[in-house]
């Protein structure tokens, strides 16, 4: 396995939604890997566009916090998941509220 380039974990970019560090790689796109991943001991960020890696020079102790709510099985939970289900928590109130007040008109009839 060859790599490109070793790259100090400061020089990445970090993106705490997705928890995803990325960096520029030749070819256009950009090298990933997940805070998961780092916290698994991966160093290894591969560009999904071409066959070049980078080599990530941390310590754990560098790293964010992994999330509380973060599961073994995706790990990519995100706020905006947690959004799409305020908002349909949000849309089923409102059912039920034109729901009961439907009800209450057909009563006064």
């Amino acid at each position: 396995m060859s790599i490109y380039e070793e790259v100090e974990i400061e020089d990445l970019d970090y993106d705490p939604i997705e928890l995803l560090y990325t960096y520029p790689c030749p070819c256009g796109d950009n090298f990933r890997i997940t805070l998961e991943d780092l916290w698994d001991g991966e160093d290894i960020a591969p560009c999904p566009s071409c066959t070049l890696r980078i080599m990530i020079i941390y310590e754990e102790e560098d790293l964010p916090p992994l999330p509380e709510d973060s599961d073994d099985d995706s790990g990519e939970e995100s706020e905006r998941d947690e959004e799409n289900v305020n908002a349909s928590d949000n849309e089923e109130k409102k059912v039920e509220s034109l729901s009961t007040a439907i009800k209450m008109q057909l009563k006064v009839q």
